[in-house]
């Protein structure tokens, strides 16, 4: 029993691993694409920072160099990250955390005001608020699996 509890928790922690690399490299890739005319339109109205920036990724979600920037860095951190179960873990919940306080951020400000610097229109916070409760799921089933909380037809 003991040998069937460490091999599930075994397993779990190579599957949040991979869902955080998987997440990671998703970021990163966004964060290149963002960079890349033709995939992000009006590719020249791009600004550094702020809603004046008039660049979208796929024609759909409002970015800046700075938006692209944290893409490359929140890809980075996953990918860093996912070499250990509790880095994999932290990095889904606190970065989904992060997702639905920006979810949040993108509901509350105007988006023609200088608060609006990432930038973020309402394609933008939509997705992070899926993002947001996707990567804090992931974390929590990759955490309660490695408190040996899953239960499999095999263990009932």
């Amino acid at each position: 029993m003991a040998d069937y509890d460490r091999r599930a928790r075994t397993d779990a922690g190579k599957t949040v691993r991979l869902a955080a690399t998987a997440v990671g490299a998703v970021f990163l890739l966004v964060g290149v694409l963002g960079f890349v005319p033709g995939i992000t339109t009006n590719y020249d109205s791009m600004e550094f920072a702020g809603h004046e920036s008039g660049a979208e990724l796929l024609g759909i979600f409002q970015i800046s160099i700075l938006h692209n920037v944290v893409h490359l860095l929140f890809g980075v951190a996953g990918l860093a990250l996912a070499r250990s179960t509790k880095g994999a873990v932290s990095y889904l919940i606190g970065g989904g955390i992060i997702y639905l306080v920006l979810w949040l951020y993108g509901l509350v400000i105007d988006k023609l005001s200088e608060a609006n610097f990432v930038p973020l229109n309402t394609a933008d916070d939509w997705l992070h608020f899926v993002l947001g409760v996707g990567m804090i799921g992931l974390g929590l089933l990759g955490r309660q699996a490695l408190r040996g909380k899953t239960t499999t037809a095999t263990s009932r």
